[in-house]
């Protein structure tokens, strides 16, 4: 091994001295050297590493430029859900914030919030094990995400390995954006290719994120900004089995060697080599967070990165914990969103767009104009009411913005730009797609085509079926769905079942060779098999989402169950209002949709239904486990009271049930002393699992 000490020990070297300027240029950007020389040490490396591929680190600069393409992602479930953060869109929303957060607290006096900008482009969580960097992962639903490590790499700002490890597992979450500088270059590059240019920063960041072959992601340039932890789970310097774990921030008392606020936790991602955007603030109460709205709005047109407002924590870690988790995000941290941007262009004409419903809505055709750096060229103008109401005319200069900074949607015209007198666009009273009368249901100003044959209709409805949220079938795009249609291969949802039937058929169309063939036969074939919820959801009924499919899903338990719902059940339901009850009733009640579920399930589709309880004494009841658990795990623990129909919870409330406390637990047992939940050790707890599972669970 004499002969590969010098080459060694300048690889080293090397790593060392591109990890130093990778991150004096992207973190502190205070570049030291120029890019000629920068390039020279990196392609020095390469040839050290080819020559002698066993010198080749894990976190060696050179895994930068990308791997082998993916043929596709695994699924990576987070150690700790990546929840949404609560929005605000008024200085009363803020101050109704800081008034829930003062009643959690049961204090009277000024909170300490932390401020930070909100930035627009895609969450992403790194998990570091000893320091090294081991699993990317995106958002996903939440609570598992897409393992995209081989993307994350060639990132530039997030460090592979960190600068003052802590022996365990750390996950740190942040933002992949695409600065406005390379965002203009990757698109002029795209152009002189005659590729399609990407419509906006965003989407080019998190688009980025999602390639199969990561030296594309590379081309991309993206920049990371770290804004939090996930889990953490460290093996000394602190109780065995103590974990912090948040969204955006981290919760969970003082962990050894870890900071005690929110604005201290940026200083440790900063030290550890993590880009932390220099614009945040330690607020000293409400009366700041107003004011500091108003100070990240004044500075977002010249920020080189999209922002769509700011984010405000409560500054102590001591306090996050106390405050805890609702059903969907931090209860204490917020959102304060910017309103739209605004622009003006030309309304060329009104076209008409049916949706899986039937509804016919009207959608302005624009002349192309930018709004916080995406290209519209259609726009929402919600229904017929709605553009008389606005006055808006066909050649009229319009007033256009991104409602929630994502829908386009015409305001109203600019009157004193209006040449003539243009008639108002007139409703229609027969779809464009299929010709049938358009009805209205009472009480609706929505206009509706009641042929659930009308192309259209059909189109969104086995688009929306195949879609990520619903079935995900991989390959059954809206390109193929819409060729499918036109040849006769597709003609409702449990044709999509049939295609297997059909194989030769499609081998026999152009630009699909055996293995597009088999990757989507297979993608239909893996969705029958999917969670009922995602099930209920993909039926596509009118005011069921994603959430109200889970919650159906959760009440019923199984397919046969939900079939059988009637009005008087579904309105019992928590969150299903009177207009859901009804809508949801009507569609069972039709005997069509009843044959479609069972042609579905003929053709082999049966949902995988949620578990079901197999304890009387957990359904029902809730439980928040802290402190530290020697003979199982939190997640187990958590996993399995779901499992036994019970809920597992991060934070105490006169709901709990059950607080299950280890060793060192802190807030979380004096609040439950103080409302008077039952409080049990890991003994008690196993005594009140069933045997056969208390065995595995400590097991594991």
């Amino acid at each position: 091994m004499l002969h590969l000490m010098e080459p060694a020990k300048r690889a080293a070297e090397l790593r060392r001295e591109i990890e130093r300027n990778n991150h004096l240029y992207y973190v502190l950007d205070q570049p030291q050297i120029s890019d000629t020389e920068w390039d020279r040490m990196f392609r020095e490396l390469q040839e050290i590493e080819t020559a002698h591929p066993e010198l080749r680190t894990p976190d060696s600069p050179t895994n930068r430029v990308g791997a082998k393409p993916l043929s596709k992602f695994e699924q990576h479930r987070h150690l700790v859900p990546m929840l949404s953060l609560d929005n605000s869109f008024s200085e009363a929303e803020l101050r109704s914030f800081d008034e829930r957060v003062k009643k959690g607290l049961g204090v009277t006096g000024d909170i300490e919030y932390h401020a930070e900008l909100k930035f627009d482009g895609g969450s992403i969580s790194l998990t570091y094990i000893d320091g090294l960097l081991e699993v990317a992962t995106t958002r996903g639903d939440g609570v598992v995400g897409e393992n995209v490590t081989p993307n994350a790499k060639t990132v530039r700002g997030i460090p592979l390995r960190l600068q003052k490890p802590l022996p365990g597992t750390i996950e740190v979450r942040g933002e992949v954006v695409m600065f406005k500088e390379h965002f203009k270059w990757i698109n002029e590059k795209r152009a002189a290719r005659g590729e399609q240019v990407f419509a906006n920063p965003r989407s080019a960041a998190s688009g980025g994120l999602r390639q199969l072959d990561s030296k594309l992601t590379a081309e991309r340039k993206l920049n990371f900004f770290a804004y939090g932890l996930g889990a953490v789970r460290l093996e000394r310097g602190t109780r065995p089995g103590s974990e912090v774990s948040t969204d955006e921030g981290h919760e969970g008392s003082p962990i050894e060697g870890l900071p005690n606020t929110q604005n201290g936790l940026l200083q440790f991602l900063k030290q550890q080599g993590f880009a932390v955007h220099p614009d945040h603030a330690v607020l000293p109460g409400i009366e700041d967070v107003v004011k500091y709205v108003e100070v990240a709005r004044s500075k977002r047109a010249s920020l080189p990165f999209l922002i769509d407002g700011a984010v405000f924590k409560v500054n102590r870690l001591d306090q996050q914990e106390e405050l805890g988790f609702s059903n969907r995000g931090p209860r204490w941290a917020i959102a304060f969103k910017y309103p739209a941007e605004q622009t003006f262009t030309k309304l060329n004409a009104v076209l008409l767009q049916v949706g899986r419903t039937g509804v016919v809505t009207p959608v302005a055709d624009l002349e192309p104009v930018q709004i916080s750096g995406v290209t519209v060229t259609r726009a929402t103008l919600h229904n017929w009411e709605d553009i008389g109401r606005k006055d808006v005319r066909v050649g009229d200069t319009v007033i256009v913005q991104r409602a929630g900074d994502v829908i386009p949607e015409v305001v109203g015209p600019v009157l004193d730009k209006r040449i003539g007198d243009p008639p108002l666009p007139v409703e229609p009273t027969h779809c464009p797609e299929c010709g049938a009368e358009l009805i209205r249901s009472p009480g609706e100003v929505a206009i509706k085509c009641p042929n659930r044959h009308c192309p259209a209709q059909v189109a969104a409805k086995l688009g929306h079926w195949a879609s990520r949220g619903a079935m995900d079938i991989e390959k059954l795009g809206w390109k193929t769905i819409e060729r499918f249609l036109e040849l006769g291969l597709l003609t409702d949802i449990p044709s999509i079942y049939r295609l297997k039937d059909r194989r030769q058929e499609m081998l026999e169309l152009d630009r699909m060779g055996d293995l597009s063939v088999d990757n989507l036969l297979q993608g239909i074939e893996e969705s029958k098999h999917k969670p009922l919820d995602r099930f209920i959801f993909g039926l596509g009924i009118r005011f069921i989402g994603d959430r109200g499919a889970q919650d159906l899903a959760r009440e019923f338990k199984s397919l046969q169950a939900f079939r059988e719902a009637t009005y008087e059940k579904l309105e019992k339901i928590p969150d299903v209002g009177p207009r859901t009850a009804s809508e949801l009733s009507l569609w069972l009640e039709e005997e069509a949709n009843q044959k479609m579920i069972s042609e579905l399930q003929e053709l082999g589709v049966k949902p995988v239904e949620p578990d079901k309880p197999v304890s009387d004494v957990f359904e029902g009841k809730t439980f928040v486990f802290t402190g530290s658990l020697d003979k199982f795990t939190r997640e187990d623990a958590e996993r399995l009271v779901d499992k036994l129909g019970g809920k597992a919870a991060g934070s105490v409330s006169k709901n709990t049930s059950y607080v299950v406390a280890g060793p060192g637990a802190g807030s979380k047992l004096a609040k439950a002393e103080q409302l008077g939940v039952h409080v049990l050790d890991e003994d008690a707890f196993l005594e009140m699992v069933p045997p056969e599972l208390s065995a595995t669970l400590q097991g594991k």
